[in-house]
């Protein structure tokens, strides 16, 4: 189907974009590990799906351990792992910070690599306009240019309102949004 989009307008008034549109990605359905190892097995693979999620849950295992160690881990033509820290509070000196005070947790973060790097997708082959006719969504035909339509929605500061998990460390999906480290 490709990536849907629906259109939504920045209603906060003291925004900088405030009654500007943008488009927010649809996401219809999260694939849980079970699904993924399915979908795997199905491309010519001598492997049944238990042996693929088998070495996937591994491959979790082994992700999680190396980057808690403080390591990053590179999956080519997809994604750079790391950990990143999520700060409470700034301390005045040196000597006043303290991990319990200042620091409320980590978070993972994920940098596209290869294939799947911004510069190497082809948006314009895969961006679809989407609408919800009875709470089911739908493709709109393509029109280049085509602004109408589309929700009126607020959007919310650090959240994914497109329906999936947002699992790339925060930030908000505001045009000029937060940035997180």
């Amino acid at each position: 189907m490709g990536i849907c989009y629906i259109l939504q307008q920045i209603k906060i008034t003291s925004h900088k974009c405030f009654g500007k549109w943008f488009a927010k990605n649809v996401v219809e359905e999260t694939i849980d590990l079970d699904a993924l190892a399915e979908h795997m097995s199905t491309h010519n693979s001598p492997y049944s799906k238990g042996v693929i999620k088998g070495l996937l849950t591994d491959m979790i295992g082994c992700i999680k351990e190396l980057l808690l160690e403080g390591k990053n881990v590179k999956i080519d033509d997809l994604a750079i792992f790391s950990l990143g820290i999520k700060n409470k509070e700034m301390a005045l000196k040196e000597e006043d910070f303290t991990v319990s005070k200042n620091i409320e947790g980590v978070k993972l973060k994920a940098r596209a690599t290869g294939d799947l790097m911004s510069k190497s997708l082809n948006l314009e082959a895969t961006m679809k306009k989407a609408t919800f006719v009875n709470g089911k969504l739908t493709t709109v035909p393509s029109n280049s240019g085509n602004t109408s339509g589309g929700s009126s929605t607020t959007p919310s500061n650090g959240g994914n309102t497109g329906g999936g998990d947002n699992t790339g460390g925060g930030g908000d999906n505001t045009p000029g949004g937060s940035v997180e480290d």
